[in-house]
Parts: structure tokens; C-alpha cells; sequence
């Protein structure tokens, strides 16, 4: 008997030791895990940033935690302490004849069973999404399930596709009904740590809410500052959603628990509800209807973002219709809710004294339903198509005009200089000569031929491998006469383990010895060598500078590669094994690192805890660390500053930079080896990554998005990593931004202003692609000002296609150096040209500044409409349907070969435009593309040639290059409807040079 009676308390006990148990697991493995962030992030000195952020999440997902579960556990305590009797309630002829039998109490316990469940999977696979995104600042989550039908048909149909979690959903309410005083406690745990961390992963939206920085531009509708819908509408929306979430989580479950009272399942009947739980539902219930009228009022501000009329933001109808329902429905919710706190508050016994009556209650609540159908869906839809289509730029005209300016502010538009640009068609040879610096920096290598090219010269191992190439600019330093500003792709070679032979992946190659890649390469893009191969100011595993000019002017050193875009590995250093440097012929160069960065793990602790924090136990086991071990992990650029600045949105391209920043650089002529060639003998590392980030926001009132996530975006910061140290710094390039200025006034350490970036690192700066790239995209409608000229799209503007490799593809930004019109000096921009959305020809280029005083300033150049300006899909049908060009391609283009025109510049020059493509020849099977010729066009003339001086040489000097050119100059009565049929028959050449005949190989 002693014995039956221990057993349930021995099974308290163990379940006591394992719960105990289990919570200082998770509690060690959250303090360890701090800790090691902690170690990470002051090894970067940006520790206090990391406290910071490390106190807000802690304090948001402990608030959400503890006031959620502290709601939901004391409405469930007073539901269990206002129960009937839960063993028996004897039934009588009166029980028997009042309530809910088998037939209606099933169906209600089960649907209120499936609410919670659909309500946990709900909010579960919020959160858990949440934390599975790699960004911190991800969108707010959506309205809860009771107030978004839209949510409901979303889960409906997930739970159809993915029938396992339907069943957790059935398992979750049939678990309710059977044991609704295990499972209904435990449901409030699971919600309340579901929204302890979706409020933990929300910290970027909370607290620049406590600071934030005003935009001084107020909307038109309700007169607030842009800053209010930017960071407090988000966390005020994100309130709403935790408390409505809750509340509805509390009144089914309470509802359940009084249902499944006194055995009422079993015995078959449920007598009904006592006046105490009719006190304790209705208070839920008002608390839930607060929380609606809080929705409805915050509803009201989303109509800045409403999609409804003919442009992005409040419509017409939003504002005559939309805006006074939800206005009225808030109001409507708010009396029933403050009629239900009534009712809770003055209850009393007696039916007949009760303050408030049920069938009022209940015929507001019809009425409100009445209300919010009506005006949410047909009043829209009626005076949307009774009142505003027959009339609709009439009425849509003043939020045409909202839309056009918001968006223009929003996407940095309204910054944008225009001027007039007519093509004058008079350039001359003199005048080539004038522009010498553009016509020496036109880029006829493109990022993808010399990667392969890279690749196959340049690779030197497998396990090297250049991921990308960008174009930058260097300054060639000459002793005698002027200095020499050149226009180059520039390649890491970095180090990729991935492609280390399977039977050397061993656990010290992987961390001990293949720890960093080696060196660059530097190509300029203008010229090819031997073969058509690409030409290099440096190359090879040694570094080779071409001439003493380049050696003396870019700085080679040691470039070693510890942190870059495929080092996807951590590492340790200053182990008892050396570190696979370079190889040298057949041999391999060890080195060790002797730089700052890392983290000590020369104790048994500090192993103990990156086993674990990284789980790589044989951290401990190993026998090849010494005291002055340093641990380099996160050493994916992208991984490090998003892991710093979550808050940012960073660029897809980082680009390397080859500077002296520190000032430790000597310019001079180099020594030369046993063959005459120049080599570079300095040992310190000169390597910086270069990345461009971005604050967005999608909370900007009446900005049209377009296809981007957000509606709000700058260029705030400019990144730069140390490729071998891995310092982060981060520079404010644009102070004007309201949210860059909100988080430095955060994170006061963590910004730094432009001026303070080394003027070696500053001259390397660049305006960014996918920047320029998602403004001219909303450029090519909202360049449109006039609200009748935008209501008809008369003036909408397309980005041009060209032809490349073969494949069409749409022409995006790219950098040139060049003279702007007016200017003197030529200058490193980023241009982009636009045609007509139904035509070919061009009618406008936009020029994006990066230099100097002038970086950021955008000038968009457009063409007179009456004149006609030959667009890249018009150059490209003239190259493309020129007999001798097309012949010599067809014949380059044979089984094996394949021949692949390159990216098509369009170069303004003086009052003129030159168009430049280069011509690619690589085999089938072995791909090393090499430049086999270079295309020129200019007005009605298109010459081909092995280079781009020879080219050019054709079309403005008419001498005849050493190796011959095509020259193809087409009647200038030639329509443009003619260049663009496909049977076209050809035209004669004239003029003073003839057509020279396809040349002999």
C-alpha cells in the first residue's frame, strides 16, 4: 500500500530532476553561447555594441515571456478555481433539460481544440521563421489569426499541402479534450516562448523607436513626420499583434476549460455557464475587443500603403471610404469593449439587475460585423467603379501628385540633375585626342571572359579560385610627366577548401593549414595581349608588376586573403603547424600568421568553450596548440558585418582594393630578377574589402515599392574589412539619412564619418551597381512629374537589351571613365541608358558621380524627342545583320568554337555618342575566351577590327591598320525600319573608304 501511494510521488520527483535538469542545460548552453559572441565581438572592439543589442533581446524576449505566460497562467488559475465540481456533476431532471448535449458540445470543444492548436502552429512558425532568416531586421509578422482571413486561407491551404501538420494541429485539440488540465497549461508555455522570441528577433524595429530622428516631411493625410510611420508605427503594430494573439489565446482556452468542467465530455451534457465564468469571459472578451478597436485605429495608417487606386498609397476611395469605416469600426469595437469591461466590473447576481443586457451586446456585435463587411468589401467596390473610374484622374490627380513626390524622396530621385543632351554628330579624330582618357579607359573586357581566363591562367592551384571581378580605378604614378588614371577589373584569389581532393579534407588541412588564399590579379580593361588573351599590370602566384611604373604606383606586399567572400572556414593560427602560404613551383611556402586578429584559445577553458560553440570537439584533443593559439572564425565578409550590423542591408558585390591605408607604402622603382621583369618585394598586406550597405524601410507613406521589399532605401554606409587583420569599420557616407542617424545615435562607437577613412581607401569608393540599379529602375515611371503625363504612362521608359553570348539580357549600369558634358577632367562614373517603353531608340542616360566632392551626385542627360539616337537593340541589328560581320562571326562560330559578343557600351564623348562592343572566341571544351575582335560604331558607320585603336582608327582617321579592318558605312538615307528587318537587302557602301574585304587568317 506504502508503496501504490510512492510510486506518483517518485514520478513528481523524476519529473521535477528532469525538468530541473533540462533548464540548466539550456541555461549553460545560453551563457556559453554569450559568452564566445562576447569574445567574438571584442575582438572586433565592438563589444558594447553587442552588449547592447545582446540587453534589448534579452529584455524584449523576457518581457514577452513572462507577461505572456503570466496573462495566460492567471486566466487559466481562475478558470480552475471557478470550475464546477471536476469529478462528478449529478444530473437531474433540470441539468438534464438545460445546456448543450453531446451533439453541440463535441463539435465546440473540438473547434475551440483546433483554434488553440492552429493558433500554437501559428505563431511557432512565425517565430521560428523569424530566427531562421539571416537578416535581423525581417518584415513585421502578419496580423493574428482572428483578425486576418486572408492568414486563415494561407494555413488552410499549408495545412493541406503538408498533411503532418494538420495532424499536429488534430493531435494538439484531441490532447486538449482528453487532458485539457495537462495540455491547456502547457499550450501557454509553448505561446509564450513562441512570442518571447519573435519579440527578441525584433529588436532592431523597438529601439530606434525610443530615439528616433525626424524627417522634417510630414504626410498629407494625417500631418505626422515621416519618422512616426519609419520606427513607432512598426512596434506599435508589433504590440497589437502580441496582445491580440494572447487575449484570443486566453478566452479559448478559458472557454474550454469551462466547457470541459465537471466531466461534462463524458457525462454527455454541459449545464451551461456560471454568472463568475460568464464575469470572467466577458472581461476577456472586452480586453479582445480593446485590442480590435487598437487594430482598426492602426489600420488607418495603413492606408498610406494601400494598392487600391491607380498609384501606391491612399487612394480616392482609401480616403472617402476606407478611412471613415475603420474609423467607425474602431469606434463600434471600442463601445462593445468598454460595455463588456462594464459588464465584468458592475456584475451582479441577479439577471435582471445586470447593468447590461446580452441581447444589446449581442445586436451590436451584428451590427458591427454588418459594418465591417459592408465597408471593407462592397462600399469600396462600389465607389471605386460608380464614382472614381468614370472620373478617374479627376479624382485620383492630388494622390498622383503624392505618390510621384513621396516616391521620388523615397528612392533619392528628386536629387537627380537634368540637363539636355543633343547629340551633335561632328566628332572628330581631334576630338578622340582631346578625350584620351575616356578613349583609353573603355572597357572591352567584361567580368565573365576574364574570370575564365583567370581561371585557367591564373588559378595556379585547385584549391584557388577567383569568385568575381570588379572594375575600380588605380592612378599609375609616373617620375617623369603626368600620372596615368587607369580603368581595371581587379580579382581576389582566394582560397576555396571546397575544392581541396577529397583524401586531403582532413581536420588540420581544414583548420590548420589551408587557412588563406593568396594575392590578385589587376587587368586593364581597354587592352589584350599575345593571342587576345587579357593584359596585366599584376599577375602570377608572385605578383609580376608589368613595368616599374605599376610596381611603384600599386602595392603588392604579402597579400594574403584570411577573410573574404569564400572563406567559409575557421581556423587556427600560430599552432605548432605551419600554414600552406603559396606554392612555388613544385614546392609550397609555409608561413605563419603574425597578424591581430583572433581570439585567444591558448587555455584548456577557452578550447573547452569553442568545442563547444562550434562543435568540433577535437579542439580538445588536438596536440598542435600552443599559448599564443588564436581562433579566426566568421570569416565571410558578408557573415561578419551582417553579424556586427544586422540592422543593415549590405551589397551583393564587395569588390577588393588594393591601397596603402595605413601609410606604410614607399613609392619606388622595383627590382627586377635574372629576366628583366619588375618584382615586389615590400612584406606588408595591403588587401581591403570594400562593401556597400543600405538602410531600408518599407514603412515610407505613399513611396511605390515597385519589385523591391522595400520602399525606402539610401546608401548610408560604406564597409571596409581588413582581408588579412579582419578589422570592420564602418564609415557614414550620407549623414542626411534619418535612419543612419538614429543608429548612430545608438551605436555612437560603431559609425565613423567619411572623412575619417584613409584618403588611399577614399579614392576607391564607388557609387553602387544594384544601387544605381534599383533607382533607375522606378526612374523609368517616376521620372514622369506631371500627374496626366503619369495617369496615361505617354513618357514610360524601358532599360534597354543587348546581345550577350548569344542570349539577350536587359542592359544594366556600368562604370566607364569619362568627361561629363561641361567638364574638364575626366572623372569615374556609373551610367545607364533608357529608351522609349515601345521604341528602340535611346531617349535618356543617367550618370552616376564617384569621385571626390561630386560622389553621390546624379545627372540624368536627356535627348530631344524630335531626333532620333541610335539605342544598344539598333546597334546591335546593325552589327548583327551586317554581311561581313555576320559572315566573319558564322565562321568563328563552328562546331568547337563559339564566338560571343560582349556587353555593348554606350560612351558619350563631347556632344556625341560612340557605341563599343568587343567580340569573344572561346572553345566548346576548354574555355579560355580570348578578345578576337572589338566593334565601333558611330553614326552611320561600323567598323571591326583586332583592337579598339584599330577600330577607331577605321571609322575617324580612314588609314589603314597594319591588320585590316571592317568597315562598314551605310547610306545615311537608310531607315532605321530597314536596320531592323531581318531580310534586308544590303546596302552599298560609300563615301571615300570603301568596304575592305574579309581578311585572310
Amino acid at each position: 500500500m506504502a508503496e501504490a501511494w510512492d510510486r506518483p510521488r517518485r514520478r513528481v520527483a523524476y519529473g521535477r530532476w528532469i525538468a530541473i535538469s533540462l533548464g540548466l542545460l539550456t541555461l549553460g548552453h545560453i551563457l556559453t553561447y554569450l559568452w564566445a559572441e562576447g569574445l567574438w565581438f571584442q575582438d572586433l572592439d565592438y563589444f558594447y555594441a553587442y552588449g547592447l543589442r545582446v540587453r534589448m533581446q534579452a529584455g524584449l524576449g523576457g518581457l514577452a515571456f513572462l507577461g505572456s505566460l503570466a496573462i495566460a497562467l492567471a486566466n487559466l488559475r481562475l478558470a480552475q478555481r471557478l470550475q464546477f465540481n471536476r469529478y462528478c456533476v449529478l444530473p437531474n431532471q433540470a441539468s438534464l433539460r438545460s445546456g448543450l448535449g453531446l451533439r453541440w458540445l463535441l463539435p465546440l470543444g473540438l473547434g475551440l481544440g483546433l483554434l488553440i492548436g492552429l493558433v500554437l502552429i501559428y505563431h511557432g512558425q512565425i517565430a521560428i521563421a523569424r530566427w531562421e532568416l539571416p537578416q535581423v531586421s525581417s518584415a513585421l509578422p502578419p496580423l493574428p489569426l482572428w483578425l486576418n482571413a486572408q492568414s486563415v486561407w494561407q494555413i488552410i491551404q499549408q495545412l493541406v499541402a503538408q498533411p503532418w501538420q494538420g495532424a499536429i494541429v488534430i493531435a494538439v485539440a484531441i490532447s486538449l479534450l482528453i487532458r485539457p488540465g495537462v495540455f491547456v497549461p502547457l499550450s501557454a508555455w509553448v505561446l509564450s516562448v513562441s512570442f518571447s522570441l519573435l519579440m527578441a528577433e525584433q529588436w532592431s524595429r523597438v529601439l530606434p523607436a525610443f530615439n528616433p530622428t525626424a524627417f522634417e516631411t510630414a504626410d498629407p493625410v494625417f500631418g505626422r513626420d515621416i519618422s512616426f510611420y519609419i520606427f513607432r508605427l512598426p512596434v506599435l503594430e508589433l504590440l497589437e499583434f502580441w496582445l491580440s494573439g494572447l487575449l484570443l489565446f486566453s478566452l479559448a482556452a478559458v472557454a474550454l476549460l469551462y466547457l470541459l468542467a465537471g466531466n461534462s465530455l463524458s457525462q454527455g451534457r454541459f449545464i451551461g455557464f456560471s454568472s463568475a465564468q460568464q464575469r470572467h469571459l466577458y472581461g476577456l472578451g472586452g480586453l479582445l475587443l480593446l485590442a480590435t478597436a487598437f487594430n482598426h485605429w492602426l489600420t488607418r495608417y495603413e492606408l498610406l500603403y494601400s494598392e487600391q487606386g491607380v498609384t501606391y498609397g491612399a487612394s480616392y476611395t482609401d480616403i472617402h471610404v476606407d478611412l471613415p469605416v475603420n474609423t467607425g469600426l474602431c469606434l463600434i469595437a471600442l463601445g462593445l469593449a468598454v460595455a463588456l469591461l462594464w459588464r465584468t466590473v458592475f456584475w451582479s447576481q441577479n439577471p435582471r439587475k445586470q447593468p447590461l443586457r446580452s441581447r444589446p451586446l449581442i445586436g451590436a456585435v451584428m451590427i458591427y460585423l454588418t459594418f465591417a463587411l459592408v465597408g471593407n468589401t462592397a462600399a469600396p467596390w462600389l465607389v471605386q467603379r460608380l464614382v472614381v473610374q468614370p472620373n478617374e484622374l479627376v479624382r485620383e490627380r492630388p494622390y498622383i501628385e503624392r505618390t510621384i513626390a513621396f516616391t521620388r524622396a523615397a528612392f533619392d530621385l528628386s536629387n537627380i540633375q537634368t540637363e539636355e543632351f543633343d547629340p551633335q554628330g561632328g566628332l572628330t579624330a581631334a576630338d578622340l585626342e582631346d578625350n584620351d582618357l575616356t578613349i583609353r579607359n573603355i572597357r572591352v573586357w567584361d567580368t565573365r571572359p576574364l574570370l575564365e581566363s583567370n581561371r585557367q591562367l591564373q588559378q595556379i592551384r585547385l584549391y584557388y579560385e577567383f569568385a568575381d571581378a570588379d572594375v575600380d580605378r588605380y592612378t599609375l604614378i609616373r617620375d617623369e610627366g603626368p600620372s596615368d588614371r587607369r580603368q581595371v577589373l581587379i580579382s581576389a584569389r582566394e582560397l576555396n577548401y571546397e575544392r581541396v581532393p577529397d583524401i586531403a579534407k582532413t581536420w588540420v588541412n581544414e583548420h590548420l593549414i589551408y587557412t588563406h588564399g593568396y594575392g590578385f590579379t589587376i587587368s586593364p580593361v581597354n587592352t589584350a595581349g599575345a593571342g587576345g588573351l587579357p593584359d596585366y599590370f599584376i599577375k602570377d602566384i608572385a605578383h609580376t608588376p608589368s613595368s616599374p611604373v605599376v610596381a611603384q604606383s600599386i602595392p603588392v606586399g604579402a597579400p594574403r586573403l584570411y577573410f573574404g567572400e569564400l572563406t567559409n572556414t575557421y581556423i587556427m593560427t600560430s599552432t605548432k603547424v605551419q600554414e600552406l602560404d603559396y606554392p612555388s613551383g613544385s614546392d609550397n611556402i609555409y608561413t605563419t600568421y603574425a597578424g591581430q586578429g583572433g581570439i585567444g584559445i591558448g587555455t584548456f577553458w577557452r578550447r573547452l568553450l569553442f568545442a563547444k560553440h562550434l562543435a568540433d570537439w577535437k579542439m580538445l584533443l588536438t596536440e598542435d596548440f600552443t599559448p599564443n593559439t588564436q581562433l579566426l572564425y566568421r570569416r565571410s565578409i558578408r557573415e561578419r558585418v551582417n553579424q556586427i550590423a544586422p540592422f543593415l542591408q549590405f551589397d551583393g558585390d564587395p569588390y577588393l582594393v588594393v591601397a596603402d591605408a595605413e601609410g606604410n607604402f614607399a613609392p619606388r622603382t622595383a627590382p627586377e630578377d635574372e629576366t628583366g621583369e619588375a618584382v615586389a618585394t615590400d612584406e606588408a598586406n595591403y588587401l581591403y574589402w570594400m562593401i556597400d550597405a543600405y538602410t531600408t524601410s518599407d514603412r515610407y507613406p505613399y513611396a511605390d515599392p515597385g519589385e523591391n521589399p522595400f520602399n525606402y532605401i539610401r546608401n548610408s554606409i560604406k564597409v571596409v574589412v581588413d582581408a588579412y587583420q579582419g578589422t570592420v569599420q564602418f564609415y557614414v557616407a550620407d549623414e542626411s539619412d534619418p535612419i543612419i542617424r538614429t543608429w548612430a545615435s545608438i551605436f555612437p562607437n560603431l559609425f565613423q564619418p567619411l572623412a575619417a577613412m584613409p584618403d588611399a581607401l577614399l579614392a576607391h569608393i564607388r557609387y553602387p551597381q544594384d544601387f544605381s540599379l534599383i533607382q533607375s529602375n522606378q526612374l523609368l515611371t517616376y521620372h514622369m512629374t506631371d500627374p496626366q503625363v503619369f495617369y496615361n504612362r505617354e513618357d514610360q521608359w524601358r532599360a534597354p537589351t543587348e546581345i550577350y553570348a548569344n542570349e539577350s539580357q536587359v542592359v544594366e549600369p556600368y562604370y566607364l571613365i569619362m568627361e561629363l558634358p561641361g567638364n574638364e577632367s575626366g572623372e569615374f562614373v556609373l551610367l545607364r541608358p533608357f529608351t522609349p517603353a515601345q521604341r528602340n531608340n535611346l531617349i535618356a542616360w543617367l550618370a552616376a558621380r564617384s569621385d571626390g566632392e561630386q560622389y553621390g551626385r546624379q545627372l540624368l542627360y536627356r535627348f530631344p524627342k524630335q531626333e532620333l539616337v541610335f539605342g544598344p537593340e539598333q546597334i546591335e541589328a546593325r552589327i548583327n545583320q551586317d554581311p561581313q560581320i555576320s559572315q566573319r562571326i558564322s565562321l568563328w562560330d563552328t562546331q568547337g568554337s563559339r564566338a560571343n559578343q560582349g556587353n555593348l557600351l554606350v560612351i558619350p564623348i563631347e556632344q556625341s555618342l560612340l557605341y563599343v562592343e568587343p567580340l569573344y572566341l572561346e572553345a566548346e571544351q576548354n574555355r579560355l575566351p580570348i578578345l578576337a575582335r572589338v566593334i565601333v560604331a558611330y553614326e552611320n558607320r561600323i567598323a571591326m577590327a583586332e583592337t579598339l585603336n584599330q577600330a577607331l582608327d577605321a571609322i575617324f582617321r580612314r588609314e589603314e591598320p597594319s591588320s585590316p579592318a571592317i568597315l562598314r558605312e551605310l547610306d545615311n538615307t537608310e531607315g532605321i525600319d530597314d536596320l531592323l528587318l531581318p531580310n534586308a537587302a544590303e546596302t552599298e557602301s560609300t563615301g571615300d573608304t570603301p568596304t575592305e574585304e574579309l581578311p585572310a587568317d
